[in-house]
């Protein structure tokens, strides 16, 4: 009997299916697209040359399965650099086609049918889908607003005989949550004591503007039993060439390239030495686009607070979260979809990051990754709302 049906119901409901119904509304109506998260300019040109001359150079055909020597030789520096962790770039360094497919392919390679994923909610997407393509079951903690907080004694209370995986997003998408270093320690410290393996989607590092970044990996006894998973895409603006990694220790690499050989096999050969050129960018690179994307930040939290939202504190990433419950509204899902009719605005709903739906009912993403141009356009916009 064919099982697509089944795996379509499966994963029917999660969020992928409103980006796509948010960006039709935003090409159907004009209105400024602040749901999905990519900018509206291209990053450095250096970046950009350097993918080109390597396709103009032949760079066309299948690369590497673990990925092109320089681009592993540059991950591995960069994790270094960075944070002053070693990692062998031939045997734990893998290239993957973006951060999404390095997270289905850790989940679907460690989580056998019937485990359980921890995971802080609200969550990335693709977090609910790939756990349901392993078979796995997926174990919520809340991120409660404003100051998306948890309580470790819920963490703990959350560990069953079944617990696999811990998974882990800092800094955080949808919330802009900087994991603080006193987090990071408790959920390390469950995971050594219930001989967990932890997944830390790391996308943002570079998008930090209160806090630090401190990888999951760093912390004592981690190293080894931490899958870390980043992308150039959010670092450098080049979302749409889907080039990201694993860095983990050699028999976890293992196990996840022989889920990922099956998944993309490999992917973006000259995008890869242009990636590769990116993370050996000086520091003055990293620190001037933060301190952009801060800017941008400030003045959407800045409009959508004139407009008369409920912000919530964003201190990474590309979004900010609002409440749309000032407005005595409490159906976000309801609210963006009448906001590009209405408003010339796309925003995401939170609810759908959610299993506890109660949680994040009222609740809509912002994507502030634009132009300040366009930025100003959308909180004109939404001011609006006011009247």
């Amino acid at each position: 009997m064919n099982q697509a049906p089944f795996l379509a119901d499966r994963l029917r409901g999660f969020g992928t299916t409103i980006f796509a119904e948010m960006s039709a509304l935003a090409a159907a109506t004009g209105a400024i697209n602040l749901g999905q998260g990519f900018p509206d300019t291209d990053g450095p040109a250096e970046v950009l040359e350097a993918a080109i001359a390597a396709m103009r150079a032949g760079a066309n055909q299948y690369p590497p399965g673990p990925g092109i020597a320089s681009l592993r030789a540059a991950i591995s520096h960069h994790q270094r650099r960075f944070y002053g962790l070693e990692f062998d770039p031939e045997s734990e360094v893998l290239v993957t086609a973006g951060a999404t497919e390095a997270i289905a392919a850790s989940l679907l390679s460690l989580v056998q049918p019937g485990d359980e994923v921890i995971v802080f909610e609200p969550m990335y997407d693709s977090y609910s889908a790939c756990i349901s393509m392993a078979g796995g079951v997926r174990v919520p903690v809340l991120l409660p607003v404003p100051d998306y907080c948890f309580d470790v004694e819920a963490l703990r209370r959350a560990i069953t005989p079944k617990t696999r995986v811990l998974l882990i997003n800092s800094p955080h998408n949808p919330t802009g949550k900087v994991f603080t270093y006193d987090e990071l320690l408790a959920v390390s410290e469950v995971a050594l004591e219930h001989d967990l393996i932890v997944i830390s989607d790391e996308v943002y590092e570079h998008l930090v503007f209160e806090g630090v970044h401190t990888p999951v990996a760093c912390l004592p006894g981690m190293r080894d039993r931490t899958v870390t998973i980043s992308s150039g895409g959010k670092s450098f603006s080049f979302t749409g060439w889907k080039v990201g990694w694993v860095c983990a220790s050699p028999d976890l690499v293992t196990a996840v390239r022989t889920a990922k050989q099956f998944l993309t096999y490999v992917n973006g050969a000259g995008f890869q030495e242009g990636i590769a050129v990116g993370l050996m960018l000086p520091d003055e690179y990293f620190a001037r686009f933060a301190a952009d994307m801060r800017a941008k930040r400030d003045r959407l939290s800045e409009g959508l607070a004139v407009a008369g939202f409920t912000v919530m504190p964003t201190s990474g990433t590309y979004f900010v979260t609002a409440d749309v419950a000032s407005f005595g509204i409490a159906d976000g899902y309801e609210f963006c979809r009448q906001l590009p009719r209405k408003w010339g605005v796309v925003a995401v709903p939170n609810v759908v990051f959610y299993d506890n739906k109660a949680a994040g009912e009222s609740l809509v993403r912002f994507a502030f990754c634009k132009r300040l141009d366009v930025i100003d356009e959308a909180c004109k916009r939404l001011a609006s709302l006011r009247g």
